[in-house]
């Protein structure tokens, strides 16, 4: 959206809020790292925020935050006029920093996607202003929740999803991951509660409800992150620990015990971690994705604590985040890839450390199968453009670019790269990728120039036969894609065929298979089934009970199908509590095309609906059509 406005005559002027130069020509530090990016209104080749100083009042009576964010700014020459992203915020005042002056501000038109630009005119004396605002029921990052929407049933609770664009509905910020900044936080709670933030955090509560906090790491506006509740702490190494409400402390901790052990191994592949400390806060159910990595407090939904520490590879992949996102950031939505491709292919590589290489290949091949699910069902749509790892989201909302193509495919390209160049070479190159490229935001078009640089040249004999171009710019796969493959995985099709020829349940040569073979095992019979066979599996196995929530999705996912009326109550108690996108696309795709559910499904999710974050509505308003 271009266009020019005359503000406040004789106060500051707007022309063309959107410049699509991608590189900077004035003073500001590496001007080469701004590139355009068409999900902010900001323009950081004129003032681009440096640090922030925010002071927050949270209120579950009133389900508000009420802040004061005051932003140390840079500016280029010449320039009047800084403009912020906001998205159903108030904003109440703004002053100078340095002199308490008011300055008149201007909301822009709004946009459904992006919200308002906030338009602050500057003069040359000012270098930092104060954002008195608060946030609104539409403030789409934050999730209020009630007491029964908590393992503890007592009190209520709060916690913000930043990603992708949604830092803008509870902070007036330049929300893109191009622009980077430090910060620091006070935040007032109601007494009794712990504050955490993405940043230096306490282990105690404090019993005046007031918490200060330290970000010295400059991050991009989607890592800021907040979170307020009755929660306590438990240490699991000398830098890493574990958050959660008293009721899941100790699940917690037990399935969680080795990440220190992650933490070394992700150091010994690619590097020092500089975040300090790693400590993973487990979240009510309602949160809708696995996890997402907030430097130095990973966020995670508690459908990983299975029990028996089958599903933390999640944890390894928010952990790896920091260095392939947090540390090395992707410049734009556009370029999702390289922080989730890179984030899948070293997550793998810590749990082949920890866990031997026949584990992290069971991972890969449960991947490539997520991979050409999704392939093929955009294959005849509208949507088949965005199997390709380079993006064009403009006008869209960047959620609506998530799907296993950034992680899957992107995972797949560079394993390709890494059998071409051999491992050694290849975590070499790694290592200068994150060492020289840390603390910015890249550009796919940067990560080839460099793999040009440092690996194969421009038109060399891999750049030919490795169709560089069709990995990156072209939908669907490549003529060089290959699958991985399992040797434990394998084992368990004959398992699934004989079972499905008739070989009792009981029969079945299934001791000690992990999560992902039964996962793999379901996923090669759950189109086959009867009722009848389900009800002997289930029988066996007590599949509508598990407590593994990858294998609960698809054996409900199979009930739904083949009218398995006994797991029927655990799928709507399932749906009311789990938050999950991954977990809910699927059930609710499955009981629109049921007979049994078709009548009922948005009833259920009319009941269902409070309990998700806003991400997980939006997904599945569309999905209903409501």
């Amino acid at each position: 959206m271009k266009y020019s406005l005359i503000l406040f005559a004789g106060c500051f002027t707007i022309i063309g809020c959107q410049s699509k130069s991608s590189k900077v020509t004035n003073n500001l530090d590496h001007p080469a790292a701004y590139v355009y990016d068409p999900h902010s209104y900001a323009q950081p080749n004129k003032a681009v925020v440096k640090h922030l100083n925010l002071e927050l009042e949270v209120s579950f009576e009133k389900e508000q935050l009420s802040g004061i964010a005051t932003w140390e700014i840079q500016t280029a020459s010449g320039a009047d006029t800084i403009i912020f992203d906001t998205h159903h915020l108030i904003i109440d005042k703004v002053l100078s920093g340095s002199s308490d002056e008011p300055i008149k501000f201007l909301l822009g038109p709004y946009n459904e996607i992006l919200g308002q630009p906030l338009y602050i005119p500057l003069n040359r004396d000012v270098s930092s202003i104060r954002i008195y605002y608060h946030t609104t029921p539409e403030s789409a990052a934050l999730q209020w929740l009630k007491p029964e929407q908590t393992a503890g049933k007592k009190h209520p609770f709060l916690y913000t999803q930043s990603q992708a664009i949604l830092a803008r509905s509870w902070v007036p910020v330049q929300d893109s991951p191009g622009i980077r900044f430090t910060y620091q936080a006070r935040v007032k709670t109601p007494r009794g509660y712990l504050a955490l933030m993405s940043a230096r955090n306490p282990q105690k509560i404090n019993p005046n409800g007031i918490y200060q906090f330290e970000q010295s790491k400059p991050i991009p506006a989607y890592l800021l992150a907040l979170s307020v509740g009755v929660l306590e702490f438990k240490k699991l190494g000398e830098r890493c620990g574990v958050y959660a409400e008293p009721e899941l402390l100790n699940q917690a901790a037990f399935e969680l015990e080795d990440v220190e052990k992650m933490l070394i191994a992700a150091e010994k592949l690619y590097g020092p971690y500089v975040w300090e400390r790693y400590d993973v806060l487990v979240l009510p159910p309602a949160f809708p994705f696995g996890g997402m990595e907030n430097p130095m407090l990973t966020f995670a939904t508690p459908t990983i604590l299975a029990g028996d520490k089958s599903l933390i590879s999640l944890i390894a992949h928010e952990m790896a985040h920091s260095w392939s996102g947090n540390l090395v950031t992707n410049a734009t939505w556009n370029d999702f890839w390289l922080n989730e491709g890179f984030t899948v292919y070293f997550e793998r590589r810590i749990m082949e450390s920890l866990y031997g290489k026949e584990y992290a290949d069971m991972l890969a091949v449960l991947g490539h199968q997520d991979l050409i699910n999704t392939i093929e069902q955009l294959k005849n749509s509208d949507k088949w453009q965005d199997t390709r790892l380079k993006l064009t989201l403009d006008g869209h909302d960047p959620d609506d670019g998530v799907s296993d193509i950034a992680y899957e495919k992107g995972y797949a390209l560079l394993v390709s790269l890494e059998k071409r160049v051999g491992r050694k070479r290849w975590d070499t190159f790694l290592n200068r990728w994150f060492t020289e490229h840390a603390f910015t935001s890249v550009t796919t078009e940067q990560f080839i120039e460099f793999v040009h640089k440092h690996l194969f040249r421009k038109g060399s004999d891999w750049d030919k036969k490795s169709h560089f171009h069709e990995w990156v710019y072209e939908p669907g796969l490549p003529a060089n894609y290959q699958p991985p493959t399992s040797v434990r995985l394998d084992s368990t099709v004959a398992e699934a065929l004989a079972f499905l020829k008739g070989k009792p349940a009981t029969a079945l040569a299934v001791k000690n298979w992990t999560s992902h073979e039964w996962q793999y095992f379901l996923r090669q019979i759950k189109e086959q089934l009867s009722a009848y066979q389900m009800a002997e599996l289930d029988q066996a196995f007590h599949f509508t009970t598990t407590g593994n929530s990858e294998i609960a999705v698809l054996w409900f996912e199979a009930a739904i199908l083949h009218h398995y009326t006994p797991a029927y109550p655990a799928i709507e108690a399932f749906l009311k509590q789990v938050g999950r996108r991954k977990f809910l696309v699927p059930l609710y795709t499955a009981m629109i095309k049921s007979t049994d559910w078709q009548n009922r499904v948005k009833e259920l999710y009319h009941h269902a609906r409070k309990n998700y974050h806003a991400v997980s509505r939006k997904t599945i308003d569309e999905l209903l059509q409501i």
